[in-house]
């Protein structure tokens, strides 16, 4: 943790409702959070519990039906689409439970592949993305298929991906989800170095107590809302 922590995302009052009338849904209910830079943060409840929704709002995927969300002290309620999907590109990095790598590419190509839009030059690119693989653990396979590596070193892949765009925050849903528990306990030692030695600020979304054992803060949502938010 960081010796005076600013706040990354801040959430007040924030509300999300599904539907209408009788199928309305309430998935947030006057959620108030704040992620500090520096967090290693898991996100844990029931299937149904507004997990997913939050990080939705946490990665400005999403808007709120009430309530109001910042993003590094810039109010997001009046952004434009293009707007929010520039803050996405540039601050936020995203980790799925389905690795979301394109088979045709390589390793290296799947982490280079959002740097174009950034208009990052092409050798520093491949300087970026080179790093970003090594920093994960996958010096010299940069050129493997995603066929031609594991479940875990595709999630590693993954991992590196979100963080060669060099965000203020990675989110996490379920990453660990289809992984063994020896990768999955490998995986998080690995994001708990990166936290630490790089100050990357993770929110991970999880059931996975393997990866609620080693988080620094440990937020439990139900029905919409927060019930404890516990620093370790």
């Amino acid at each position: 943790m960081l010796n005076n922590p600013t706040p990354i995302v801040t959430c007040k009052g924030v509300t999300k409702i599904f539907g209408k009338g009788d199928l309305e849904v309430r998935a947030l209910d006057g959620i108030d959070l704040e992620i500090m830079r520096g967090d290693f943060a898991t996100l844990a409840g029931p299937s149904g519990s507004g997990k997913t929704t939050l990080l939705n709002m946490i990665g400005a995927l999403d808007h709120p039906t009430a309530g109001a969300l910042s993003f590094e002290g810039q109010s997001l309620n009046d952004f434009s689409k293009a707007k929010l999907s520039d803050l996405r590109l540039h601050k936020i990095g995203f980790i799925f439970q389905a690795y979301n790598l394109v088979p045709v590419l390589s390793a290296l190509e799947n982490v280079e592949f959002v740097l174009p839009l950034q208009r990052i030059p092409k050798a520093e690119r491949k300087k970026r993305a080179t790093q970003a693989l090594q920093d994960v653990g996958l010096k010299g396979m940069e050129h493997r298929r995603p066929g031609a590596l594991s479940g875990g070193q595709q999630q590693r892949v993954a991992i590196a991906r979100a963080l060669v765009t060099e965000p203020s925050i990675v989110l996490a849903d379920e990453p660990t989800a289809n992984l063994d528990s020896k990768t999955t306990a490998e995986l998080v030692g690995l994001m708990g170095r990166l936290n630490t030695e790089l100050g990357i600020t993770f929110v991970i979304g999880t059931h996975d107590p393997c990866v609620m054992q080693h988080s620094k803060r440990h937020i439990e949502i139900e029905d919409g809302k927060i019930q404890s938010d516990i620093r370790n």
